[in-house]
């Protein structure tokens, strides 16, 4: 009988299901936070740009997606809110015995999503009623609340890899925690930055792929394009740096924490001049099923040496390393976010390259395909870095001081198998409402657009600005009716 089979019974009967639902939580939270931590940067740039330039296009683009972002962040505080229950509810374990440690990376997230929610609003009501200078400076803090939250989170994260800041006494329970320490952890560093620009290009990505597509529907007037270049620029410098991070971190992970490193390169042995596995599938007995198998090349990116020493997989035993199909899924997970980020590095390079000999935006529907696509491909990649972050460092949810087993909750796993099926319906209902009200924004910024230009010179939809008085528009089909805003609003 297989070693995993062995570790899979004699775990408790509400662990998976508990590590069902924290994984669906957290996977549809986190389609969302590239836009929470990096849109509001890419719209305060567009403004930037509208108020320097005295463009107004970049005016009305940076105000439609600041109602874009305030709707995002409305999802956004249900799932995350949902998300900082769980921690208490599902891992009540982990929460008791060590909450009082890294604790303090959660109450700064609360204080910055508090923060960003008060700052939005405020962005939000000065269009058209404050200044135009008063009113960017006052969306400027938008972004550092984003990092803000995201420093909190990344606090916590990062300490469950490389635990440190306190002692324990006789029972084993932390005391004369160090905050500072606790913080600061070895991987905090490495995963926060690395965290940060993913989240900066994926949102660059995401926004400028709309207007890509409306690119290859034949919409190529100034608005699609600037709508465009805009956070496709942001998107395509910050790639080219996420992947030197990359690098970074998984030199971060093979010196902190070997056994994790193993199980993404689903190393079995400790050895040098190890091979690097493209895919591939890890079995019980160390052998690996499948994949393209470079020779020495695992040993040479760790160390820029073949003859650096990896450690593998049985350095430790097999109830303190991840099983054969948690080190497989790890792998192929870490492969997938390297296979996107190098797809993605090459579509950056083909954008610099024509900008850099033609200056201008590149014109074949081959680079807008990708490139329409490459927001979603960001958002697979984040969602695989996490799954290679979090199932590498099984069993533990403390890497090295308490497994997971040890954190779950005594509830009954009819019930949270239940809650997971109740969940489930719930955020479909939730992104589904949110893509809905997206597209009737859509629909409605796109209506107003067509009868303004209809309208004549003046009331072109490049000619006006957010502030100041609103520019008429017939509302409905062009048919009569009230007389609307350029927001569709009476």
């Amino acid at each position: 009988m297989s070693t995993s089979f062995h570790l899979l019974a004699d775990a408790p009967a509400q662990l998976l299901p508990a590590r069902e639902l924290m994984a669906f939580t957290l996977a549809s939270h986190i389609i969302l936070v590239p836009l929470g931590v990096a849109f509001p940067f890419i719209t305060l740039v567009m403004h930037y740009r509208g108020l320097r330039r005295k463009d107004a296009t970049a005016l009305l683009l940076a105000r439609r997606w600041s109602a874009v972002m305030a709707v995002q962040f409305a999802l956004g505080i249900v799932t995350g809110t949902v998300l900082s229950f769980e921690f208490g509810l599902l891992w009540p374990g982990l929460m008791g015995r060590w909450g009082d440690v890294f604790g303090i990376g959660f109450g700064v997230e609360a204080w910055a999503f508090f923060l960003e929610a008060v700052l939005i609003a405020i962005y939000l009501y000065g269009w058209r009623r404050l200044k135009p200078r008063t009113h960017f400076l006052l969306g400027l803090p938008l972004p550092a609340a984003a990092l803000l939250g995201a420093f909190g989170i990344l606090a916590a994260n990062s300490w469950m890899n490389t635990p440190q800041g306190f002692s324990l006494d006789s029972e084993g329970n932390p005391v004369d925690v160090n905050v500072w320490k606790a913080i600061f952890t070895p991987m905090f560093g490495p995963q926060y930055w690395h965290f940060v620009v993913a989240m900066i290009l994926t949102a660059g990505f995401m926004v400028s792929g709309v207007y890509a597509v409306g690119w290859l529907r034949g919409r190529r007037d100034h608005y699609h394009r600037l709508g465009f270049a805009v956070p496709f620029t942001i998107a395509a410098v910050a790639t080219p740096v996420q992947f030197v991070l990359g690098d970074s971190i998984a030199r971060s992970v093979f010196h902190k924490q070997p056994v994790k490193f193993a199980a993404m390169e689903i190393v079995w042995e400790t050895d040098t001049r190890v091979p690097e596995y493209l895919f591939g599938r890890l079995q019980e007995d160390g052998t690996v099923k499948g994949g393209i198998k470079i020779p020495l090349l695992d040993s040479f990116l760790a160390g820029f040496s073949p003859d650096t020493k990896v450690v593998g997989l049985t350095s430790v035993p097999a109830d303190q390393r991840p099983t054969a199909t948690q080190a497989t899924i790890a792998h192929w997970a870490f492969d997938i976010m390297v296979l996107i980020g190098s797809a993605l590095v090459l579509l950056a390079l083909w954008y610099g390259l024509v900008w850099l000999r033609h200056r201008r935006l590149p014109g074949s529907k081959w680079f807008y395909g990708p490139a329409a696509c490459a927001g979603v491909a960001s958002v697979v990649a984040v969602e695989s870095g996490w799954i290679a972050t979090e199932v590498g460092r099984q069993p533990w949810i403390v890497y090295q001081n308490m497994r997971v087993a040890e954190a779950v909750t005594s509830t009954r796993s009819t019930t949270l198998w239940i809650t997971l099926g109740v969940v489930m319906l719930v955020y479909v209902f939730l992104f589904g409402s949110f893509l809905v009200i997206l597209l009737k924004m859509r629909t409605r910024w796109r209506l107003a657009d067509q009868e303004r230009a209809a309208g004549g010179p003046p009331h072109a939809p490049e000619a006006d600005t957010p502030y100041g008085p609103r520019a008429p528009v017939p509302a409905g089909d062009g048919s009569g009716g009230a007389v609307r805003g350029e927001d569709g609003r009476p």
